[in-house]
């Protein structure tokens, strides 16, 4: 299925490559952009869409996959064609960014990643506050970047997440291999590990095409990843306060998925302090929504949430407040 994205413009899309340091680490970042209206520093113009990507697969398979004759399972080729300037970070650890076999990485390490992104983002295109899309770690990463930087998050969007872990049968699995992942800084990862993601009870949730350039792409990146991660959502969870995000949020939830109980979400989304929010229930979605047949569902409401009007109207501690 190839989806037509309303008011997109049809012009190629361009993609720079840009570098960065956290400290001495080296990380790799990917910008798209419509040529015609390329972003600056005195101009930005367009809004500033950061991806940042999960624990297993790095920035580039999981945000710019090229399927030939499926255009749109390349999310930052349909945000830029949508007017976005879209940017996504290889983590430490991850893809073409630094990657040393004897550092322990976990969440918190991602997280200040983002901010070191950030940071050069602001340098490069101006310090308008980021648009926020984090897709399991990726969602913890971000939410702790949010909730450090109230200033530096316009929206955030957390897809897969895990609050508290509570009821989670992914976690409850995950913590009976504990400690291997503490015996060694990184797993293996290879193509049939990617496989398995998309299996469900033998139900074809997603195209085998898409599966297969998504194992192979990811696979070209990393043949390990670190386990740092792994070892924090089975002992560090929350990670994440909803009371101090104040910003605007959006929380994905597959139907299909094991990882998060649907309880735990709903007690994080009603403790989130912005009444503007918006808990969305996705079916036919296990744990990457934006690989599978619906995933144009998940680009909608992306979109429709990012592009969302500012209200008028703001609800105070005593009293609305009506914008002036």
């Amino acid at each position: 299925m190839t989806t037509s994205i309303p008011g997109a413009q049809q012009e190629a899309v361009r993609g720079v490559e840009h570098w960065t340091h956290k400290g001495t680490v080296r990380l790799f970042l990917f910008e798209k952009f419509l040529p015609s209206s390329e972003p600056t520093f005195s101009q930005p113009g367009a809004p500033v869409l950061l991806l940042v990507h999960g624990s297993s697969m790095s920035a580039l398979p999981t945000f710019d996959l090229q399927v030939p004759g499926r255009p749109d399972y390349s999310v930052m080729d349909y945000f830029a064609r949508l007017g976005y300037d879209v940017w996504t970070l290889d983590n430490e650890g991850y893809g073409r960014s630094d990657k040393d076999p004897n550092v322990d990485i976990h969440i918190a390490t991602g997280a200040a990643d983002v901010e070191a992104v950030a940071a050069y983002i602001a340098s490069v295109r101006g310090d308008q506050p980021l648009l926020l899309y984090g897709v399991s770690s990726g969602a913890l990463k971000a939410g702790m970047f949010a909730q450090r930087h109230p200033g530096r998050a316009r929206r955030l969007i957390l897809d897969a997440f895990v609050w508290t872990g509570k009821g989670s049968p992914t976690l409850d699995a995950r913590r009976q291999h504990l400690d291997d992942y503490r015996g060694s800084y990184r797993r293996r990862l290879d193509e049939d590990f990617i496989r398995n993601v998309f299996r469900d009870d033998n139900r074809e949730i997603a195209y085998p095409d898409v599966v297969e350039h998504f194992a192979r792409e990811t696979c070209r990146w990393d043949d390990s990843v670190p386990t740092g991660t792994s070892i924090d959502y089975c002992t560090e969870l929350p990670l994440v306060d909803p009371a101090r995000l104040e910003l605007p949020v959006m929380v994905f939830r597959g139907e299909l998925s094991q990882l998060a109980a649907l309880e735990d979400l709903l007690a994080f989304f009603e403790r989130l302090p912005n009444p503007n929010k918006l808990f969305v229930a996705l079916p036919g979605i296990a744990y990457d929504g934006l690989k599978g047949k619906n995933y144009h569902l998940m680009l909608h409401y992306m979109h429709a949430f990012f592009s969302q009007p500012e209200p008028e109207v703001i609800s105070g501690s005593s009293a609305d407040q009506v914008k002036a």
